[in-house]
């Protein structure tokens, strides 16, 4: 598979009901016909975050022709998103590093099948225009919120961060809030600092808030991945179909690569974001899609080990004992 550009939490949570996880959105409406028009027995749930992979397939066009039906389930975070896994509401997910660590840990039965990279520079610490915080060490003592729920990626920059900064995650007083809810609040004032990625923290900076620290220069993985249920890679008809959405997927990234400016307008068109945010996350999006090789799995565990130590994850899962390199190859 070639390399090319483009763009994972404990998954138990009483806020979530079943009856928003299983509200799935399906693509081109609820009939059991596959893309390619004709009828299928096969039908692919694949999880998704604040629409990222349903704009990039749908701009793209990499869904097309696909022998068997697509189905979206679409949540705001990677809790609800990995919580739709482990009710068999949604077949693969789409996370980054921590958030899919979280879920390993608390036992959702998801394997690793494909990785993606980025520069980290979507993942960032904002705050307030006229806050006093100007650097890491002015975060002692302060409120930080962090999106979406314990473990998130945002989370995890925090804590490396801090921990970089010669301080303790004790020194910060963290609050987990929901990415829209902390949106809102901060926007009304009511956060100084808060822990976000993608969208969320684009919008923050346009709406004037201060970049604190990105998760650019090592301060981040960089790493997401693309994860199966262990019950759908039972089931070879549905592997096949995982193995040929991931192939579409890297197609995909390789169109955003070379169609910048189509892809900025889908995000704008369909994540409801300004022209100014959709350029940004676009040039933020992941840059491979890639093996799940020996070097992911180091570099992610050294993450986990990270959050292990500040008693964020426990337990701490073995990453190479969750993955499954059988579906893309170098």
């Amino acid at each position: 598979m070639t390399r090319t550009t483009g763009r994972a939490v404990r998954a138990l949570g009483a806020t979530f009901s079943l009856t928003a996880l299983l509200a799935t959105t399906a693509c081109g409406g609820d009939s059991e016909a596959a893309s390619d028009g004709s009828s299928s027995r096969v039908t692919l749930t694949i999880g998704d975050q604040a629409k990222n992979l349903q704009t990039l397939l749908n701009a793209s066009g990499a869904l097309k022709g696909t022998s068997y039906k697509v189905k979206w389930a679409e949540f705001e975070g990677a809790a609800p998103l990995f919580q739709a896994v482990q009710a068999g509401a949604a077949d693969t997910s789409y996370a980054a590093d921590l958030p899919t660590l979280q879920a390993l840990s608390g036992g959702v039965p998801v394997k690793a099948v494909g990785a993606l990279r980025n520069d980290g520079t979507h993942t960032g610490i904002v705050v307030r225009q006229g806050s006093s915080v100007r650097s890491v060490k002015d975060l002692k003592g302060k409120k930080v919120v962090a999106s979406s729920a314990k473990g998130s990626i945002a989370e995890y920059l925090l804590a490396h961060v801090l921990q970089q900064a010669g301080l303790s995650y004790d020194d910060v007083k963290v609050q987990y809030l929901l990415p829209t809810d902390a949106q809102a609040a901060f926007t009304s004032g009511k956060i100084e600092a808060w822990a976000t990625f993608g969208v969320y923290k684009a919008v923050a900076e346009q709406q004037g808030g201060r970049l604190l620290v990105n998760g650019a220069d090592g301060h981040v993985s960089g790493y997401g991945f693309i994860g199966a249920s262990e019950e759908a890679l039972a089931d070879q008809d549905k592997k096949a179909a995982i193995a040929d959405y991931l192939r579409r997927l890297d197609k995909a990234l390789a169109w955003s690569q070379e169609h910048p400016d189509d892809y900025a307008k889908a995000i704008q068109q369909n994540n409801g974001a300004s022209a100014e945010v959709a350029k940004t996350l676009v040039s933020q999006s992941n840059s491979e899609l890639l093996p799940v090789s020996s070097q992911v799995i180091d570099a992610v565990q050294k993450v986990g080990d990270t959050m292990h130590g500040i008693g964020v994850l426990t337990p701490n899962p073995t990453v190479a004992d969750h993955v499954d390199t059988s579906l893309v190859k170098e």
